[in-house]
């Protein structure tokens, strides 16, 4: 019997997609320097991606995102790339003076790179500047859980450094720790695989700020893994912004690992880029575990983002208290997707997540599904969605105190984005955020 067109093309479609991904794994090889070969670490990445195709809306989990303009571009890998104290003196905060790391394409840039101000016993650095702690970083590069997913096997193939942060048992580091990533394009368009390791040690504390930068419009690919151990008694908080040019495709892994008593506290932004996507993954390995996460995405134009995230919850007396707010405009896109395990074991668990979405236009679209999945028969589990506009009672009110309709509407936008702004530690980048949010309209 012979196949319908449908199905034909359905096959040169995956085909077409496969030949791309193994493409890609070609390309970024060739980019990897040899003093971070990695023997089996990369070859089992390597062997992971050839099990995979490219994703598809086929793909459950790809459902609402479609990466198909991704595969009329052939990224290569970034080559190394100069970018001078001006192009970044913005970038940098008051409050981490002596605490940056400066990462250019993928790579660790040195001179750049501020890192007086820090505990002689905590390591931050640059993977291929001191291969040495290869030896000490065994159990923990690319040991977390989730790192078969078909981009974070991409990153492990292909990245070219990693920003190695090692915190020390019982240490406290009272200032921030920022890591500015800059995409900077070149001739072609390029993958930038930018990686990142920190490892907090039992007892101690500290404050890292990722922020993601770019200000082009040509097209490049992004594609940053981050991996957090967090040791009993830990307790990290952690910003991740997202605010790369308008031709980037942005996807990136943060997987979180929480032992006995830690805390995490995660916020993540999302301002930039043509599409962007974070899979945000936290498996809590201990009891007592506390999971804070909060995310704020305000896009406009065409721009697609996407939060896929997942707490999973494998032992007693668990805390998660996630919220998750998207400002939607123009033909944007927003989508999320929440999901909460609570495992048998994990009985006692404290968990509430919920996502509010505000449309500005009737041409934006929002597709969101918290998601609970329990087996355990002692929790207090809830969740919940809104999608919604400004209430024309709201901007009556304010207009009724003198405020004029559109400065009304700028009000409320800014209320409804500041909620999750507070949850950022660092005064001078909240306030940076909040400034854009306030000109955003």
């Amino acid at each position: 019997m012979a196949r319908s067109m449908a199905d034909v093309q359905s096959r040169v479609t995956a085909d077409q997609r496969d030949a791309y991904l193994k493409g890609l794994v070609q390309r970024v090889q060739t980019a990897v320097p040899a003093e971070l070969e990695l023997g089996e670490l990369r070859s089992r990445a390597e062997a992971l991606l050839n099990e995979q195709t490219f994703p598809s809306t086929r793909d459950e989990d790809w459902r609402f995102t479609d990466l198909s303009a991704m595969l009329s571009l052939e990224f290569t890998g970034a080559g190394e790339a100069a970018v001078d104290e001006a192009a970044i003196a913005d970038l940098r905060l008051p409050e981490t003076a002596g605490a940056q790391i400066v990462v250019v394409n993928g790579r660790v840039s040195a001179a750049l790179s501020q890192l007086e101000n820090l505990p002689s016993d905590v390591v931050v650095g640059s993977l291929l500047s001191h291969p040495d702690l290869l030896s000490k970083l065994g159990e923990r590069l690319a040991q977390s859980s989730g790192s078969h997913e078909v981009f974070t096997a991409l990153n492990t193939v292909g990245f070219q450094d990693a920003v190695v942060v090692w915190l020390p048992r019982n240490v406290v580091v009272k200032s921030p720790i920022q890591i500015i990533y800059i995409s900077k394009p070149q001739e072609n368009p390029v993958i930038v695989q930018p990686r990142c390791l920190v490892v907090a040690e039992s007892g101690s504390a500290a404050t890292l700020v990722e922020d993601f930068w770019g200000n082009t419009s040509e097209s490049q690919f992004t594609n940053s893994v981050t991996e957090l151990w967090l040791d009993a008694n830990a307790h990290l908080t952690h910003s991740r912004i997202q605010r790369e040019g308008a031709g980037t495709f942005h996807i990136g892994k943060t997987a979180v690992t929480q032992a006995r008593d830690s805390q995490y506290i995660g916020t993540a932004v999302d301002f930039g880029a043509r599409l962007a996507r974070h899979n945000w993954e936290i498996y809590q390995t201990g009891e007592q575990t506390t999971t804070k996460i909060y995310g704020l995405g305000a896009i406009a134009a065409n721009q697609h983002i996407d939060t896929h995230s997942l707490v999973a919850l494998s032992h007693p007396y668990g805390v998660v208290e996630q919220q998750h707010k998207v400002i939607v405009d123009d033909h944007a896109h927003s989508v999320f997707n929440g999901r909460v395990a609570v495992a048998q074991k994990a009985q006692l668990t404290n968990a509430s997540q919920l996502n509010r979405n505000l449309l500005l236009s009737d041409k934006a679209r929002v597709d969101t599904k918290p998601q609970l999945e329990i087996v355990a028969d002692n929790v207090k589990c809830a969740h919940g969605a809104t999608v919604s506009q400004l209430q024309a009672d709201e901007i009556f009110y304010l207009q009724s105190r003198g405020i004029s309709a559109p400065q009304a509407q700028r009000l409320l936008i800014y209320a409804f984005a500041m909620e999750m702004l507070e949850k950022i530690p660092v005064e001078s980048l909240r306030s940076r955020l909040a400034e854009t949010i306030a000109q955003w309209t």
